[in-house]
């Protein structure tokens, strides 16, 4: 896929479908190498975090800091991928496993009761004061089995969302 200037051909298509589990299509794989080479200015085959943040949607979003740390430096191909757990096709899990990577900020494979004390201040802001989340998370960790000196898992996420029947389902525009 080289630089993000050149063309894709059916080779690229095909792998950056298989990377991302086939949940998009190779007209939506076209579509979105467009608007990765409309975000990558300069053509280095990359996006940068200045880059992502010329997208509105995405700075105005409270946990943009967050998803920076995730996004930043993605080529092509992981941008596909990771766009991929928007989709409506992704299956519960991946879409999880996102959250999860959101609050576990420092990349240590766990989320303690301060990490997402810290992810419920950036959702809530000033509506909530930080008495009212410590209760609040206090109260949910308390009845899914946790203690505050808890650190989940990806799989302890997993147990806890996945029959939720959260509906994480967001269109991933691609033109």
């Amino acid at each position: 896929m080289g630089s993000a200037s050149s063309m894709l051909t059916q080779y690229d298509i095909e792998e950056v479908q298989q990377h991302c589990h086939n949940l998009f299509s190779q007209e939506e794989i076209v579509s979105l190498y467009h608007r990765f080479c409309q975000l990558d200015r300069n053509a280095k085959g990359f996006i940068s975090a200045d880059e992502f943040l010329s997208v509105p949607e995405f700075a105005m979003n409270p946990l943009s800091q967050r998803l920076l740390k995730m996004v930043d430096g993605l080529n092509f191909k992981d941008f596909v991928a990771f766009l991929s757990a928007f989709s409506s096709k992704a299956s519960m899990q991946q879409k999880i496993e996102l959250i999860f990577k959101v609050y576990d900020s420092d990349c240590n494979g766990k989320v303690s009761f301060n990490d997402i004390m810290e992810v419920l201040q950036d959702l809530s802001g000033s509506f909530m004061s930080n008495e009212q989340r410590e209760q609040v998370l206090t109260q949910v960790f308390k009845e899914a089995g946790y203690t505050r000196d808890s650190y989940l898992t990806l799989a302890d996420f997993i147990k806890v969302f996945g029959s939720s029947g959260l509906n994480m389902d967001v269109e991933v525009p691609v033109d």
